[in-house]
């Protein structure tokens, strides 16, 4: 390893480090969010196989590290081109990097009062695009839309604080004002 090489691992343990210590949210999103761009930069986990996904689901997940408790999940998502996922949230803390091609991100506010089960009134309130080497930060509660608006398959970097299955992570579905689980399978 060279002195300016950082890996996986390396990441891995600083994010450890930085999840253990932070005295906030914000300061981990503000610690993690360099080093994951870092550990972007140096591609030592990136395979061929990160750039296949689901047809139906228009995305696919690779899973690189989660934490036996099931904290600090690492995945690399694909975007096939023209598709995405509609708006959701991840009930915890997310940093993404991309890695190849361009996403457009819209960012979404909840208007009701979540007091109706399945219910849910959004309105859109903007939105960022991420290219390779860009950085998104959103703090837990944060509700956002994926498309890849290019003609090839993109690839981006997901940390978040704990595995998505084990949250209560939504879809919603703006249109029909329903809000639905929202569970990935990860290879």
């Amino acid at each position: 390893m060279t002195a300016d090489s950082y890996g996986l691992q390396d990441f891995i343990a600083d994010l450890r480090r930085i999840a253990a210590a932070a005295p906030d949210e914000a300061s981990l999103l503000n610690e993690v969010g360099p080093l994951a761009q870092r550990v972007v930069q140096a591609r030592d986990w990136l395979r061929a196989e990160m750039y296949q996904a689901d047809a139906e689901l228009g995305f696919g997940t690779t899973q690189l590290h989660v934490e036996p408790d099931q904290s600090l999940f690492v995945v690399v998502d694909s975007w096939l081109p023209g598709r995405g996922v509609r708006p959701h949230d991840h009930d915890t803390w997310a940093v993404v990097v991309g890695v190849e091609g361009v996403e457009h991100n819209r960012f979404w506010r909840r208007l009701d009062d979540a007091s109706r089960p399945g219910h849910a009134e959004l309105e859109c309130t903007g939105g960022q695009h991420i290219a390779a080497g860009e950085v998104l930060l959103m703090p837990s509660g944060s509700i956002h839309s994926v498309t890849n608006e290019t003609a090839h398959t993109s690839l981006s970097f997901h940390v978040y604080g704990r595995h998505l299955n084990h949250t209560r992570r939504r879809q919603f579905d703006p249109e029909g004002n329903r809000e639905l689980p929202f569970l990935i399978s990860p290879r």
